[in-house]
Protein backbone atom coordinates (compact mmCIF):
# COMPACT_ATOMS: atom_id res chain seq x y z
CA UNK A 1 0.00 0.00 0.00
CA UNK A 2 0.97 3.82 -0.77
CA UNK A 3 1.93 5.62 2.65
CA UNK A 4 3.40 8.91 1.31
CA UNK A 5 2.37 10.14 -2.31
CA UNK A 6 3.49 13.29 -4.11
CA UNK A 7 1.22 15.01 -6.66
CA UNK A 8 2.34 17.27 -9.24
CA UNK A 9 -0.82 18.89 -11.05
CA UNK A 10 -0.70 20.57 -14.26
CA UNK A 11 -3.83 22.59 -14.76
CA UNK A 12 -5.20 23.54 -17.58
CA UNK A 13 -5.43 26.86 -19.36
CA UNK A 14 -7.24 28.43 -16.58
CA UNK A 15 -7.16 32.16 -14.98
CA UNK A 16 -8.43 30.93 -11.39
CA UNK A 17 -5.34 29.55 -10.64
CA UNK A 18 -4.29 27.98 -7.59
CA UNK A 19 -6.50 29.67 -5.17
CA UNK A 20 -9.47 28.50 -7.50
CA UNK A 21 -8.58 24.68 -7.49
CA UNK A 22 -7.66 24.85 -3.77
CA UNK A 23 -11.56 26.16 -3.30
CA UNK A 24 -12.68 23.35 -5.59
CA UNK A 25 -10.67 21.09 -3.44
CA UNK A 26 -12.30 21.63 -0.32
CA UNK A 27 -15.99 21.61 -1.89
CA UNK A 28 -14.54 18.15 -3.37
CA UNK A 29 -13.50 16.50 -0.17
CA UNK A 30 -16.70 17.47 1.82
CA UNK A 31 -18.85 15.39 -1.09
CA UNK A 32 -16.29 12.48 -1.15
CA UNK A 33 -17.05 11.61 2.63
CA UNK A 34 -20.44 11.30 1.99
CA UNK A 35 -19.66 8.05 0.03
CA UNK A 36 -16.43 6.83 1.18
CA UNK A 37 -16.03 6.28 5.17
CA UNK A 38 -12.26 7.75 5.36
CA UNK A 39 -10.78 10.37 7.76
CA UNK A 40 -9.85 13.20 5.55
CA UNK A 41 -7.21 16.42 6.66
CA UNK A 42 -6.93 18.88 3.92
CA UNK A 43 -3.83 21.34 5.00
CA UNK A 44 -3.95 24.78 3.96
CA UNK A 45 -3.00 26.74 0.35
CA UNK A 46 1.08 27.55 0.49
CA UNK A 47 1.89 29.67 -2.24
CA UNK A 48 5.75 29.14 -2.45
CA UNK A 49 6.43 31.07 -5.73
CA UNK A 50 5.14 32.58 -9.06
CA UNK A 51 5.53 29.21 -10.63
CA UNK A 52 4.72 26.86 -7.25
CA UNK A 53 2.05 26.30 -4.54
CA UNK A 54 1.23 23.12 -2.41
CA UNK A 55 -1.36 21.86 -0.13
CA UNK A 56 -1.24 18.71 2.10
CA UNK A 57 -3.66 15.61 2.17
CA UNK A 58 -3.97 13.66 4.89
CA UNK A 59 -6.28 10.16 4.58
CA UNK A 60 -6.71 7.56 6.82
CA UNK A 61 -8.59 4.48 7.04
CA UNK A 62 -8.82 1.91 10.14
CA UNK A 63 -5.84 -0.06 8.80
CA UNK A 64 -3.98 2.81 6.46
CA UNK A 65 -2.27 6.18 6.32
CA UNK A 66 -1.74 8.13 3.43
CA UNK A 67 0.52 11.59 3.81
CA UNK A 68 0.06 13.44 0.37
CA UNK A 69 1.97 16.72 -1.39
CA UNK A 70 -0.16 17.84 -3.69
CA UNK A 71 2.00 20.65 -5.52
CA UNK A 72 0.19 23.06 -8.21
CA UNK A 73 2.26 23.94 -10.98
CA UNK A 74 0.90 27.93 -11.13
CA UNK A 75 0.26 29.22 -14.73
CA UNK A 76 -2.68 31.53 -13.35
CA UNK A 77 -0.36 34.54 -13.98
CA UNK A 78 0.63 33.74 -17.43
CA UNK A 79 -2.83 33.11 -18.68
CA UNK A 80 -4.26 36.39 -17.01
CA UNK A 81 -1.38 37.91 -18.61
CA UNK A 82 -2.70 36.38 -21.97
CA UNK A 83 -5.98 37.14 -21.65
CA UNK A 84 -5.57 40.80 -21.04
CA UNK A 85 -3.91 41.38 -24.12
CA UNK A 86 -5.88 43.94 -26.28
CA UNK A 87 -8.36 42.49 -28.47
CA UNK A 88 -6.43 44.05 -31.36
CA UNK A 89 -3.26 41.53 -30.77
CA UNK A 90 -6.00 38.68 -29.46
CA UNK A 91 -8.28 38.38 -32.43
CA UNK A 92 -6.06 38.61 -35.45
CA UNK A 93 -3.82 35.40 -33.53
CA UNK A 94 -6.68 33.73 -33.09
CA UNK A 95 -8.01 34.17 -36.52
CA UNK A 96 -4.41 33.44 -38.03
CA UNK A 97 -4.63 30.14 -35.73
CA UNK A 98 -8.07 29.04 -37.18
CA UNK A 99 -6.92 30.05 -40.74
CA UNK A 100 -3.54 27.71 -40.81
CA UNK A 101 -5.42 24.58 -38.80
CA UNK A 102 -7.47 24.51 -42.34
CA UNK A 103 -5.00 24.85 -44.74
CA UNK A 104 -2.17 22.63 -43.00
CA UNK A 105 -4.64 19.62 -42.62
CA UNK A 106 -4.70 20.52 -38.68
CA UNK A 107 -8.77 20.36 -38.74
CA UNK A 108 -9.29 17.90 -41.14
CA UNK A 109 -7.00 14.97 -39.17
CA UNK A 110 -9.07 16.59 -35.47
CA UNK A 111 -12.49 16.09 -37.28
CA UNK A 112 -11.23 12.10 -38.14
CA UNK A 113 -9.72 12.03 -34.67
CA UNK A 114 -12.62 13.32 -33.04
CA UNK A 115 -15.81 14.80 -35.07
CA UNK A 116 -17.27 15.79 -31.81
CA UNK A 117 -13.93 17.88 -30.46
CA UNK A 118 -13.92 19.16 -34.18
CA UNK A 119 -17.32 20.76 -34.33
CA UNK A 120 -16.23 22.24 -30.29
CA UNK A 121 -13.27 23.84 -31.96
CA UNK A 122 -15.30 24.98 -34.72
CA UNK A 123 -17.95 26.63 -31.94
CA UNK A 124 -15.51 28.40 -30.14
CA UNK A 125 -13.75 29.61 -33.65
CA UNK A 126 -17.37 30.80 -35.11
CA UNK A 127 -18.43 32.57 -31.96
CA UNK A 128 -15.41 34.56 -32.22
CA UNK A 129 -15.94 35.36 -36.20
CA UNK A 130 -19.87 36.25 -35.16
CA UNK A 131 -18.37 38.57 -32.64
CA UNK A 132 -16.86 40.59 -35.32
CA UNK A 133 -19.73 40.38 -37.47
CA UNK A 134 -22.26 42.15 -35.44
CA UNK A 135 -20.17 44.57 -34.20
CA UNK A 136 -19.11 45.19 -38.07
CA UNK A 137 -23.43 45.31 -38.52
CA UNK A 138 -23.95 47.65 -35.95
CA UNK A 139 -20.96 49.90 -36.55
CA UNK A 140 -22.51 49.44 -40.90
CA UNK A 141 -25.94 50.35 -39.64
CA UNK A 142 -24.64 53.95 -38.04
CA UNK A 143 -22.78 55.13 -40.66
CA UNK A 144 -24.86 54.05 -43.50
CA UNK A 145 -27.72 56.44 -42.62
CA UNK A 146 -25.44 59.39 -41.67
CA UNK A 147 -23.73 59.16 -45.02
CA UNK A 148 -26.73 58.68 -47.20
CA UNK A 149 -29.42 60.36 -45.50
CA UNK A 150 -27.65 63.25 -43.69
CA UNK A 151 -25.48 64.12 -46.19
CA UNK A 152 -22.28 63.60 -43.60
CA UNK A 153 -18.80 63.18 -45.84
CA UNK A 154 -18.32 59.95 -46.35
CA UNK A 155 -14.57 59.61 -44.80
CA UNK A 156 -16.21 61.05 -41.34
CA UNK A 157 -19.19 57.88 -41.86
CA UNK A 158 -16.44 55.64 -42.50
CA UNK A 159 -14.79 56.89 -39.09
CA UNK A 160 -18.18 56.79 -37.24
CA UNK A 161 -18.99 53.24 -38.46
CA UNK A 162 -15.58 52.37 -37.37
CA UNK A 163 -15.96 53.76 -33.75
CA UNK A 164 -19.49 52.10 -33.50
CA UNK A 165 -17.97 49.02 -34.82
CA UNK A 166 -14.86 49.20 -32.01
CA UNK A 167 -17.85 50.12 -29.25
CA UNK A 168 -19.83 47.43 -29.60
CA UNK A 169 -17.37 44.77 -30.15
CA UNK A 170 -15.83 45.66 -26.70
CA UNK A 171 -19.51 45.90 -25.12
CA UNK A 172 -19.84 42.37 -26.06
CA UNK A 173 -16.89 41.69 -24.38
CA UNK A 174 -18.72 40.08 -21.03
CA UNK A 175 -20.71 38.27 -23.54
CA UNK A 176 -17.71 36.92 -25.14
CA UNK A 177 -16.08 35.58 -21.64
CA UNK A 178 -18.89 34.10 -20.45
CA UNK A 179 -19.30 31.41 -23.91
CA UNK A 180 -15.45 30.79 -23.23
CA UNK A 181 -14.58 32.87 -26.71
CA UNK A 182 -11.50 34.68 -25.42
CA UNK A 183 -10.37 31.98 -23.17
CA UNK A 184 -10.29 28.89 -26.07
CA UNK A 185 -9.13 31.16 -28.76
CA UNK A 186 -6.35 32.86 -26.79
CA UNK A 187 -5.47 29.21 -25.41
CA UNK A 188 -4.94 27.30 -28.87
CA UNK A 189 -2.37 29.92 -30.55
CA UNK A 190 0.15 28.96 -27.56
CA UNK A 191 -0.56 25.45 -27.20
CA UNK A 192 0.31 25.25 -31.47
CA UNK A 193 3.35 27.54 -30.39
CA UNK A 194 4.48 25.10 -27.88
CA UNK A 195 3.61 22.33 -29.96
CA UNK A 196 6.03 22.72 -33.00
CA UNK A 197 9.20 24.30 -30.24
CA UNK A 198 8.73 27.61 -30.53
CA UNK A 199 9.63 29.47 -27.63
CA UNK A 200 6.66 29.87 -25.79
CA UNK A 201 4.60 30.88 -22.07
CA UNK A 202 4.56 27.60 -20.76
CA UNK A 203 8.50 26.85 -20.87
CA UNK A 204 8.73 28.07 -17.67
CA UNK A 205 6.10 26.29 -15.98
CA UNK A 206 7.43 23.19 -17.60
CA UNK A 207 11.17 23.82 -16.79
CA UNK A 208 10.32 24.39 -13.45
CA UNK A 209 7.99 21.41 -12.62
CA UNK A 210 10.56 19.05 -14.04
CA UNK A 211 12.98 19.79 -11.67
CA UNK A 212 10.72 19.22 -8.81
CA UNK A 213 10.46 15.93 -10.40
CA UNK A 214 13.43 14.69 -10.38
CA UNK A 215 14.58 16.95 -6.62
CA UNK A 216 10.97 14.48 -5.51
CA UNK A 217 12.14 11.52 -7.37
CA UNK A 218 16.35 11.97 -5.63
CA UNK A 219 14.55 12.76 -2.02
CA UNK A 220 12.98 9.40 -2.01
CA UNK A 221 10.22 10.86 0.31
CA UNK A 222 7.17 9.29 -1.52
CA UNK A 223 6.26 5.79 -2.41
CA UNK A 224 4.61 7.02 -5.62
CA UNK A 225 5.20 10.42 -7.42
CA UNK A 226 2.20 10.75 -9.55
CA UNK A 227 1.92 14.05 -12.48
CA UNK A 228 -1.16 15.28 -13.27
CA UNK A 229 -2.14 16.79 -16.56
CA UNK A 230 -5.94 17.88 -17.27
CA UNK A 231 -7.51 19.28 -19.98
CA UNK A 232 -4.58 22.26 -21.99
CA UNK A 233 -2.50 20.63 -18.90
CA UNK A 234 -2.76 16.79 -20.28
CA UNK A 235 -0.67 18.14 -23.17
CA UNK A 236 2.12 20.12 -20.84
CA UNK A 237 2.24 17.30 -18.26
CA UNK A 238 4.07 14.69 -20.61
CA UNK A 239 6.17 17.17 -22.03
CA UNK A 240 7.04 17.80 -17.98
CA UNK A 241 7.41 14.16 -17.86
CA UNK A 242 9.75 14.01 -21.08
CA UNK A 243 11.86 16.82 -19.74
CA UNK A 244 12.15 15.35 -16.31
CA UNK A 245 13.89 12.16 -18.16
CA UNK A 246 16.24 14.34 -20.22
CA UNK A 247 17.40 15.82 -17.09
CA UNK A 248 17.75 12.86 -15.37
CA UNK A 249 17.46 9.45 -17.45
CA UNK A 250 16.94 7.60 -14.34
CA UNK A 251 14.49 9.30 -12.31
CA UNK A 252 12.03 6.95 -13.06
CA UNK A 253 14.56 3.72 -11.98
CA UNK A 254 15.25 4.50 -8.37
CA UNK A 255 13.02 4.99 -5.79
CA UNK A 256 9.58 5.97 -6.45
CA UNK A 257 7.32 4.89 -9.12
CA UNK A 258 6.60 7.19 -11.52
CA UNK A 259 2.89 7.70 -12.98
CA UNK A 260 1.40 9.94 -15.52
CA UNK A 261 -1.96 11.01 -15.21
CA UNK A 262 -3.32 12.66 -18.02
CA UNK A 263 -7.37 13.32 -17.64
CA UNK A 264 -9.50 14.99 -20.86
CA UNK A 265 -6.47 15.59 -22.15
CA UNK A 266 -6.00 18.28 -25.65
CA UNK A 267 -2.79 16.83 -26.46
CA UNK A 268 -4.16 15.08 -30.04
CA UNK A 269 -5.60 18.07 -31.37
CA UNK A 270 -2.12 20.02 -30.72
CA UNK A 271 0.06 17.07 -31.77
CA UNK A 272 -1.96 16.40 -35.11
CA UNK A 273 -0.69 19.67 -36.74
CA UNK A 274 1.74 19.11 -39.05
CA UNK A 275 3.85 20.94 -37.56
CA UNK A 276 3.72 19.94 -34.35
CA UNK A 277 7.65 17.87 -33.98
CA UNK A 278 8.28 18.73 -30.69
CA UNK A 279 4.86 17.22 -29.36
CA UNK A 280 5.22 14.18 -31.18
CA UNK A 281 8.98 13.55 -29.91
CA UNK A 282 7.31 14.17 -26.55
CA UNK A 283 5.22 11.30 -27.34
CA UNK A 284 7.49 8.82 -28.62
CA UNK A 285 9.56 9.53 -25.65
CA UNK A 286 7.41 9.07 -22.96
CA UNK A 287 5.10 6.07 -24.81
CA UNK A 288 8.86 3.49 -24.71
CA UNK A 289 9.97 4.15 -21.61
CA UNK A 290 9.39 1.35 -19.41
CA UNK A 291 9.99 2.89 -15.92
CA UNK A 292 7.24 5.11 -16.52
CA UNK A 293 3.23 4.16 -15.88
CA UNK A 294 1.18 6.77 -18.41
CA UNK A 295 -2.71 6.46 -17.82
CA UNK A 296 -4.77 8.17 -20.31
CA UNK A 297 -8.14 8.38 -18.92
CA UNK A 298 -10.72 9.47 -21.60
CA UNK A 299 -14.63 10.44 -20.83
CA UNK A 300 -17.20 9.18 -23.54
CA UNK A 301 -19.57 12.23 -22.76
CA UNK A 302 -17.41 15.14 -22.45
CA UNK A 303 -16.95 16.34 -26.46
CA UNK A 304 -13.74 18.56 -24.80
CA UNK A 305 -11.70 15.44 -24.68
CA UNK A 306 -10.47 13.01 -27.16
CA UNK A 307 -12.62 9.55 -26.53
CA UNK A 308 -12.19 6.08 -28.01
CA UNK A 309 -8.65 7.42 -29.35
CA UNK A 310 -4.74 6.84 -29.36
CA UNK A 311 -2.88 9.32 -28.36
CA UNK A 312 0.29 7.72 -29.88
CA UNK A 313 -0.81 5.95 -33.38
CA UNK A 314 -3.65 8.22 -33.59
CA UNK A 315 -1.26 11.00 -33.72
CA UNK A 316 1.18 9.59 -36.25
CA UNK A 317 3.83 8.04 -34.00
CA UNK A 318 4.39 4.72 -35.00
CA UNK A 319 6.79 2.78 -32.19
CA UNK A 320 6.00 -1.24 -32.57
CA UNK A 321 7.73 -3.27 -30.18
CA UNK A 322 9.31 -0.44 -28.25
CA UNK A 323 6.18 0.86 -26.93
CA UNK A 324 4.62 0.59 -23.52
CA UNK A 325 2.26 3.30 -22.87
CA UNK A 326 -0.09 4.30 -22.63
CA UNK A 327 -2.55 2.60 -20.74
CA UNK A 328 -5.97 3.71 -21.98
CA UNK A 329 -8.65 3.95 -19.02
CA UNK A 330 -12.26 4.61 -20.89
CA UNK A 331 -14.31 6.57 -18.35
CA UNK A 332 -18.52 6.97 -18.18
CA UNK A 333 -19.69 9.95 -15.55
CA UNK A 334 -22.95 8.28 -15.68
CA UNK A 335 -21.45 6.08 -13.26
CA UNK A 336 -19.95 8.15 -11.10
CA UNK A 337 -22.88 10.67 -10.55
CA UNK A 338 -26.68 10.30 -9.41
CA UNK A 339 -29.23 10.59 -12.42
CA UNK A 340 -30.78 13.95 -11.41
CA UNK A 341 -27.64 15.74 -10.66
CA UNK A 342 -25.46 13.77 -14.21
CA UNK A 343 -28.74 15.08 -16.13
CA UNK A 344 -28.24 18.34 -15.24
CA UNK A 345 -24.77 18.54 -16.21
CA UNK A 346 -25.42 16.76 -19.76
CA UNK A 347 -25.47 19.91 -21.48
CA UNK A 348 -23.14 22.10 -19.47
CA UNK A 349 -19.73 20.91 -21.52
CA UNK A 350 -17.34 22.87 -19.08
CA UNK A 351 -18.44 21.18 -15.89
CA UNK A 352 -18.55 17.79 -17.64
CA UNK A 353 -15.19 18.53 -18.91
CA UNK A 354 -13.94 19.22 -15.02
CA UNK A 355 -15.84 16.02 -13.47
CA UNK A 356 -12.36 13.92 -14.06
CA UNK A 357 -11.20 15.80 -11.02
CA UNK A 358 -14.20 16.88 -9.20
CA UNK A 359 -15.93 14.48 -6.41
CA UNK A 360 -18.16 11.60 -7.60
CA UNK A 361 -21.92 10.69 -6.06
CA UNK A 362 -21.29 6.65 -5.35
CA UNK A 363 -18.44 4.91 -5.04
CA UNK A 364 -16.88 4.09 -8.67
CA UNK A 365 -13.37 2.74 -9.90
CA UNK A 366 -12.48 6.18 -11.12
CA UNK A 367 -12.69 8.38 -8.18
CA UNK A 368 -10.22 11.87 -8.79
CA UNK A 369 -9.65 12.38 -4.60
CA UNK A 370 -9.55 8.34 -4.19
CA UNK A 371 -6.41 8.36 -6.68
CA UNK A 372 -4.82 10.86 -4.77
CA UNK A 373 -5.02 10.58 -1.74
CA UNK A 374 -5.96 6.42 -1.52
CA UNK A 375 -3.68 4.03 -0.38
CA UNK A 376 -3.69 1.83 -3.44
CA UNK A 377 -0.77 2.61 -6.43
CA UNK A 378 -2.60 4.24 -8.96
CA UNK A 379 -1.54 2.32 -11.46
CA UNK A 380 -3.33 -0.65 -9.92
CA UNK A 381 -7.00 0.96 -10.40
CA UNK A 382 -7.55 0.49 -14.07
CA UNK A 383 -6.04 -2.98 -13.71
CA UNK A 384 -8.09 -3.84 -11.02
CA UNK A 385 -11.24 -1.30 -10.98
CA UNK A 386 -14.56 -2.99 -9.00
CA UNK A 387 -12.24 -5.50 -7.31
CA UNK A 388 -10.32 -2.72 -5.48
CA UNK A 389 -13.44 -0.86 -4.91
CA UNK A 390 -14.85 -3.64 -3.21
CA UNK A 391 -11.65 -4.21 -0.83
CA UNK A 392 -12.68 -0.90 1.05
CA UNK A 393 -14.85 -2.56 4.31
CA UNK A 394 -17.87 -0.16 5.26
CA UNK A 395 -15.57 1.20 7.68
CA UNK A 396 -13.24 2.16 5.38
CA UNK A 397 -10.28 -0.44 6.00
CA UNK A 398 -8.58 -1.58 2.84
CA UNK A 399 -8.41 -5.55 2.30
CA UNK A 400 -7.17 -5.76 -0.92
CA UNK A 401 -10.10 -8.87 -1.71
CA UNK A 402 -12.78 -7.53 -3.10
CA UNK A 403 -14.75 -9.20 -5.39
CA UNK A 404 -14.56 -8.69 -9.34
CA UNK A 405 -18.15 -7.19 -10.25
CA UNK A 406 -20.09 -4.52 -9.68
CA UNK A 407 -22.81 -4.30 -7.02
CA UNK A 408 -25.19 -4.11 -9.80
CA UNK A 409 -24.70 -3.64 -13.91
CA UNK A 410 -21.60 -3.67 -15.89
CA UNK A 411 -19.07 -0.67 -15.98
CA UNK A 412 -17.70 -2.72 -19.39
CA UNK A 413 -20.18 -0.70 -21.81
CA UNK A 414 -17.98 2.21 -21.26
CA UNK A 415 -14.51 1.24 -21.13
CA UNK A 416 -11.46 0.96 -23.34
CA UNK A 417 -9.47 -2.10 -22.93
CA UNK A 418 -7.53 -0.88 -19.82
CA UNK A 419 -4.17 -1.92 -21.51
CA UNK A 420 -1.92 -0.27 -24.26
CA UNK A 421 -2.87 0.05 -27.18
CA UNK A 422 -1.06 -1.15 -29.91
Amino acid sequence: MIRRRHVFYVEGYDPQGAEGYYRIFQRAWKRFQNIWPIHIVLGPLHLDSELQAHWKIDASGPNWEVSTRYEFVRQEHIIRANMADPLWRQVPRALWWALTDITSGALFRIFRASWRYGLALLYFQSLLVLWLLVSGAAGALLGWPLTHWLGLPIPAGIAVAVAAAAAVFVLLRPLADRFFVVQINNHWPYLREYARGAPSCFDAPVEACARRVVEAAAARDADELLVIGHSGGGMLAPAVMARALEIDPEVGRRGPRLVLLTLGSLMPGAALHPGAAKMREVIRRIATEPSLRWIDCQARKDILNFWDFDPVEGVGVHLGADRCNPTIWGLRFRDMLLPDFYRRLRWNLFRMHYQFIMANDVQSPYDYLMLVAGPVPVEEWPKRRWELVNSFTREGAFTGQGGPLRPSGAEAGGDLNASVLR
